[in-house]
């Protein structure tokens, strides 16, 4: 066995190992959190309503400027996905709301539950992958793909989505521009705005 194949077989063997030691690792929140995720909770404190979250029950207030609203289910906020590499989000759009271009370090996949929207996403040939999509509808973005949502129809919408991350981050690509620190004359050579169109951005954002 040549030693790359018993590197491999060893790595495979110990985490394994380690999955084999624990059925469940429910986040300890109140310690710090390290590079894996939280320290595991006392298994013995650890109660069913570990495993259930609330969080995205009820209706949403939409109050900013894209007509949305998120609300994330990662470990912090839901304990019981902790060290399983999975998080979760749900999608609020009042009627015109969008979810801007943005993406992700990991793939995600969305099921829309009320409404009608647009949903799509930006290859590296600059090929677009969109679609409108109705209840019921899943759809699939590969991993750091830019991609969007649009609310198309007449009433709100919401949409849930599944993460393969538990730190998935968020870059939105337009408050990248203009809501944060680069300069406004830097942002026109590499959008090719004029001076104007980026200052009214970044008003927009209240950077300027």
């Amino acid at each position: 066995m040549s030693n790359l194949t018993f590197f491999f077989v060893f790595c495979l063997l110990a985490s394994l190992s380690h999955a084999i030691e624990l059925d469940f690792c429910v986040g300890d929140v109140s310690l710090p959190r390290g590079p894996e995720g939280y320290a595991c909770k006392d298994p013995a404190s650890v109660t069913t309503d570990d495993f259930v979250y609330t969080g995205f029950r009820g209706e949403r207030t939409i109050t900013n400027v894209f007509g949305n609203n998120v609300t994330l289910a990662f470990s912090d906020a839901f304990p019981a996905l902790n060290g399983l590499g999975i998080s979760m989000a749900r999608l609020d759009f009042g009627v015109g709301g969008v979810i801007p271009l943005h993406s992700h370090r990991t793939s995600e996949v969305l099921i829309l539950a009320k409404g009608s929207i647009i949903a799509g996403f930006i290859d590296a040939n600059n090929t677009a992958y969109y679609k409108t999509l109705q209840v019921g509808d899943v759809m699939v973005f590969p991993q750091a793909m830019l991609h969007f949502q649009i609310n198309v129809g007449r009433t709100p919408a919401t949409a849930f989505v599944t993460l393969n991350g538990a730190n998935p981050a968020l870059q939105l690509t337009t408050p990248s521009l203009f809501a944060g620190n680069l300069p406004a004359d830097i942002a026109e050579q590499i959008t090719l705005l004029s001076h104007e169109e980026v200052m009214r951005m970044k008003r927009m954002f209240g950077t300027a």
